[in-house]
């Protein structure tokens, strides 16, 4: 799957695309879950973590934006 390296070098489009079809995924996971048995549990757990890692990238990218601006209008 994607390691946080991988998804540091993806561009935002790709990262909100990766984020989409993930979230759509953990959905139909939690849906098959509860009418009937999962063939790999695990997966349940790898979706989530894969939709906090892709936050993460993009929480660190606005906050650097954010930093960098800030850092513009202090030195004009």
């Amino acid at each position: 799957m994607d390691t946080s390296s991988e998804l540091r070098e993806m561009s935002d489009e790709q990262l909100t695309a990766t984020l989409k079809e993930a979230c759509t995924s953990l959905f139909r996971l939690r849906v098959q879950a509860q009418t009937e048995r999962l063939d790999v549990p695990s997966e349940l757990q790898r979706n989530r973590k894969l939709i906090a890692r892709i936050k993460t990238v993009q929480n660190e990218r606005k906050r650097k934006q954010a930093s960098e601006a800030a850092a513009e209008s202090t030195a004009g």
